[in-house]
């Protein structure tokens, strides 16, 4: 049986506090499988990858090596998160490309491959995640690895036209072709991935879902939309409906209705639209006022960013200024949190809310979607409200769409999730919760991995690996 290696920005270690679904299926996978997980261990040190840090655990291998502040900068904070991640979320106005970043960004990957092409084994199944390492396989052919090697890419993948606007766009994304298995959300995804090949490389595409590389290279690209654990959602929920913090929820709202956002503090997440569109429905439904609160919980994150510190101070006066306007002395509009919360506290406070608010302007899946289905009481369902630009819209087709810039339409549909009748709420339910038991984050691991498993059914064709510029 062939053993799984997982490669990662960071590594999901034995004993740690495992945050994300990713963290429990990919332990998952390699404990029905055997493998080793490799990553940065989240340590600086003077240098990238001097030293490899090993734990087992089972018959599960962990490796780890630290990075210097300088590829930690480039590679990460820079070319990353500040050209690739607003790009990737259609947001081209605050992509900061700086050419150091990307050789930064290169020269880590390199390292990643070198360290992990000593530790590969004959048979091993290699699968690799999330743009921090789009080269990563190109790297590793060029150093003679010839295992079956898969790419999942977390976030959204823009329209060519966006994509092209990145300098030296074809030395990042072309060596996509050195996977196997290139698998994205969403069929807009997948679109957006072979017309870029098609009209940009010069590939044409063949059977099965099979694009065949200007330099002859055939990989394979399709739709595996990731999930959460439906089952520990549910249970998770029932337990915590008596737990402390759901009851001091309750006791504070007394009968209000109460709508729930939860998101890390990103641009990308649509907060300040929420937060206007939540004001809309004040405004223009009087009788509301007093009557429903939102609870937005919002972690910080990338705090060193300046983009992230100026949405920070936005809703931090956003808030003020819709509770100044609107409040009462025994009610509050908005809630808003900066702090994270534990899966059960969080279920419980899915089970409460009436209404899911999940408006992102771009999102890969968002699977806070996903568990605030999963969460409710079955004989008495809330109602999501979600982007139709989050993944998580092609799957969950039963909850009202909106486009989070439009306030009217978030709004109405805000309006319209707190009046829905019971039977329609438990219809609408049972048509996404249908769907989240089908297609669970097992299921997910498993398709995938089923697929790249899969011998190809041609004759790979011959080509030459067309070497990555050197940093």
């Amino acid at each position: 049986m062939s053993r799984l290696v997982v490669i990662s920005n960071r590594v999901a270690l034995p004993k740690q506090t495992q945050t994300g679904g990713l963290a429990s299926a990919m332990n998952a996978a390699l404990q029905e499988m055997g493998g080793l997980w490799f990553g940065w261990s989240g340590n600086i040190a003077a240098e990238t990858g001097k030293e490899l840090h090993e734990v087992e655990d089972g018959h599960i291998a962990y490796a780890t090596i630290d990075m210097s502040k300088a590829d930690h900068d480039d590679y990460y904070s820079g070319f990353a998160n500040r050209a690739l991640w607003p790009l990737f979320h259609y947001r081209a106005d605050l992509v900061d490309y700086r050419r150091d970043h990307l050789e930064g960004y290169l020269r880590v990957n390199r390292i990643f491959a070198k360290r992990v092409a000593k530790l590969l084994k004959k048979d091993d199944v290699v699968w690799v995640h999330d743009y921090h390492l789009i080269p990563l396989a190109a790297m590793l052919r060029e150093l003679g690895v010839e295992n079956r090697i898969g790419f999942f890419l977390h976030t959204p993948l823009p329209a060519a036209g966006l994509l092209i606007t990145l300098p030296r766009h074809r030395e990042l994304l072309e060596p996509l072709a050195s996977y196997d298995l290139v698998g994205l959300h969403t069929q807009r995804d997948l679109r957006a991935l072979e017309d870029y090949f098609l009209h940009e490389l010069g590939a044409a595409m063949r059977t099965g879902g099979r694009i065949r590389a200007a330099n002859g290279r055939i990989f394979r690209a399709g739709v595996f939309p990731i999930s959460i654990d439906t089952a520990e959602a549910v249970e998770l929920a029932h337990r915590a409906e008596d737990s402390g913090a759901v009851g001091k929820l309750k006791a504070s709202i007394d009968d209000r209705a109460l709508i729930i956002g939860v998101d890390r503090l990103d641009y990308s997440k649509g907060l300040p639209e929420r937060f206007d569109g939540f004001a809309r429905l004040l405004r223009d439904h009087k009788d509301l006022r007093g009557r429903v609160s939102l609870l937005q919980i919002a972690p910080p994150s990338r705090s060193d960013v300046p983009e992230y510190r100026s949405l920070r101070r936005e809703l931090e006066r956003s808030a003020g200024h819709i509770n100044g306007q609107y409040a009462e002395p025994d009610w509050v509009p908005i809630r808003y949190v900066n702090k994270s919360f534990g899966h059960k506290v969080l279920a419980g406070y899915f089970r409460v809310a009436k209404v899911g608010l999940v408006t992102p302007l771009r999102d890969g899946m968002n699977l806070v979607a996903k568990e605030y289905v999963a969460c409710q009481d079955p004989q008495d369902p809330g109602v999501l409200v979600l982007s139709r630009f989050a993944g998580a819209a092609q799957e969950l087709d039963a909850a009202l769409l909106v486009n989070p810039s439009d306030l009217d339409e978030v709004s109405e549909a805000l309006k319209r999730a707190l009046e829905m009748p019971l039977k329609e709420r438990r219809m609408r339910w049972q048509s996404m919760m249908d769907v989240l038991e089908r297609n669970d984050i097992t299921y997910w691991r498993n398709n995938f991995l089923h697929a790249l498993m899969e011998p190809p059914k041609v004759k790979p064709e011959i080509y030459v690996q067309t070497p990555m510029t050197a940093p």
